[in-house]
């Protein structure tokens, strides 16, 4: 039996249903893809978490601290970075005038003086009679210390003391230990000091509270138990925060040039002077700034 030839009718309608047909099989696939586009869990954002917003301190709120060594310290710090700019003191600075401090300077770490020592602050005990000597002299330093220029009008005198090893807020004697030093490095010392606490005379104060070179001094009966050569003693200086001529609290020069860290000074007016025991911390011996020269 032979074939028949599809006739033209036929052919229209058998291409007419497939177009049909590929027309509903891909509407189907579209909706079917849009349903699942539109089902299709979205991973979930976490919300912002607000910012914790911690009020200020106040400067009212911290005015009747008294403030300490590493408040001391982060002072000079601010107006050596001020005067390595060349900048204005910032107003921080200049909000310290005023306050009240007290900070306590060990010395005579290394042990009782040497016979015949010149050393500003030193001690010596003598066992056989149980008798601690103390010598604590303020340094005295001219305008020309402070001032690389001219000093300001009126300037005369400078006493005080350096605070040393200003990069640490420790009141104790140093522990002892070895140098060390990184492989391929050399250890850095400090040519001097870079840190000072001291009064300020001008011509109109004339010698009213300076030592000029007069040393405090004492001579305690004390037990040899409460004399530890590698603790020392302290000298506590107690009083306020003032403003040196120029106006601003901390006096810094770089006598040295750009490259050297600023020496800088903060001014104070001493109230007292108490010399403590390294040891124990107990009170050997207290003077009113500017008092009388020894204590027994």
């Amino acid at each position: 039996m032979s074939m028949r030839e599809p006739s033209p009718r036929a052919s229209r309608l058998v291409i007419t249903a497939g177009i049909v047909a590929v027309a509903i099989v891909g509407g189907g696939g579209f909706l079917l893809g849009q349903r699942a586009t539109n089902t299709r869990p979205v991973a979930a954002v976490p919300a912002p978490v607000p910012a914790v917003v911690r009020p200020a301190v106040q400067p009212e709120q911290d005015a009747g601290r008294t403030l300490g060594r590493a408040d001391l310290i982060a002072l000079a710090a601010s107006a050596a970075d001020a005067t390595a700019q060349a900048t204005a003191m910032p107003a921080t600075v200049r909000g310290m005038i005023g306050r009240s401090f007290t900070i306590a300077l060990p010395f005579g770490c290394a042990g009782p003086a040497t016979e015949g020592s010149d050393a500003a602050m030193r001690w010596t005990y003598d066992a056989a009679d149980g008798v601690l000597r103390i010598h604590v002299a303020p340094l005295a330093w001219s305008p020309a210390d402070w001032w690389s220029g001219e000093a300001p009008a009126g300037v005369e005198a400078l006493e005080g003391f350096w605070i040393a090893r200003p990069w640490t807020s420790s009141e104790t004697c140093p522990a002892a230990r070895d140098p060390v030093a990184p492989m391929g490095a050399e250890p850095v010392t400090l040519p001097g000091q870079t840190l000072a606490i001291g009064q300020i005379f001008d011509r109109e104060s004339g010698r009213q509270g300076r030592r000029e070179g007069s040393p405090y001094t004492a001579v305690l009966r004390v037990t040899a138990d409460a004399v530890q050569p590698g603790k020392g003693f302290r000298v506590r200086l107690t009083g306020r925060i003032v403003a040196a001529p120029d106006g601003d609290p901390v006096v810094c020069q770089q006598a040295g040039g750009a490259e050297q860290r600023p020496v800088c000074l903060v001014a104070t007016s001493l109230d007292e002077i108490t010399i403590e025991n390294g040891t124990t911390g107990a009170t050997l011996a207290t003077w009113p700034a500017g008092g009388p020269t020894a204590a027994s």
